[in-house]
């Protein structure tokens, strides 16, 4: 586990979307707790676009008013789609010119990452898929869905060096929205192709509608395995932590960490 950084160290932000499923939220917490166990002595809050509390702009407010002066914000989002190429960015430019005494560094989205396909294939071996199931296995790879281009390409890619490094016969990717395929599709898909057993691994962070959606399809499809979604799981809190460390390293007052790169992975 990380030491104690230096009081200079800028405070995190994890800036999620937000959800009228009071799991989101309660995700988001769980998350932000170890997130901050790995970063102790570094100020560490979260804030959401819409529908929870506090804001994005509120939680800015409280980090300032706590003495924080530069804030790493991490967006919670595992693909650059709208909400990291437009959202994010005009909701901390408007907050930081009503705090002249902030200066805000927008992280790198989690995704993609090694460590979380190493959580996806976690879940699935806690959902009851063995070491030895990977030859006959299938998996999709479901995505909440984006109209972005880039991020279904992204998902697209994730699902081919998955398949590569791991040995499952098959990974196809799969959208709960704006994008085909849906779930229960790609699952009939891959009994189509030959794989003698599908797993489903929800490549989203919280429950809500779009996962309930990507379960149904799983459900309707017949679908042999279903993992959770990845929550705040360890990986997950090490993703932050490399994203935030990438980012407060470049703040021109930074030297605040000699070694970003040992400590995202410690």
């Amino acid at each position: 586990m990380p030491g104690t950084l230096p009081d200079s160290a800028p405070a995190l932000l994890l800036v999620a979307h937000g959800s009228r499923d009071p799991r989101h939220a309660a995700t988001v917490t769980a998350l932000t707790t170890r997130v901050r166990r790995l970063l102790p002595g570094v100020r560490v809050a979260a804030g959401y676009l819409d529908f929870d509390a506090p804001s994005v702009h509120g939680a800015l407010e409280r980090l300032c008013a706590a003495g924080a002066r530069e804030v790493v914000a991490v967006p919670l989002l595992l693909t650059r789609a709208f909400h990291a190429k437009t959202d994010i960015p005009g909701v901390l430019a408007e907050a930081t010119s009503a705090l002249p005494d902030l200066t805000v560094r927008q992280a790198h989205v989690l995704g993609p990452h090694p460590l979380l396909t190493a959580a996806l294939q976690r879940r699935l071996r806690g959902a009851g898929l063995a070491p030895g199931d990977a030859p006959s296995t299938g998996v999709v790879l479901a995505a909440a869905g984006s109209s972005d281009p880039e991020a279904s390409a992204v998902i697209a890619d994730i699902a081919r060096e998955w398949r590569r490094t791991t040995g499952w016969c098959a990974v196809r990717p799969a959208f709960a929205s704006a994008a085909p395929p849906r779930t229960a599709d790609a699952v009939r898909a891959l009994r189509a192709a030959g794989a003698r057993r599908v797993a489903v691994a929800p490549y989203v962070l919280a429950p809500g509608r779009l996962p309930d959606r990507i379960a149904a399809g799983a459900h309707e499809a017949g679908a042999d395995v279903l993992a959770p979604v990845l929550g705040p799981a360890p990986e997950v809190a090490r993703v932050v932590l490399e994203r935030y460390t990438a980012a407060a390293y470049a703040f021109p007052a930074g030297g605040w960490m000699r070694d970003p790169a040992r400590r995202a992975a410690a």
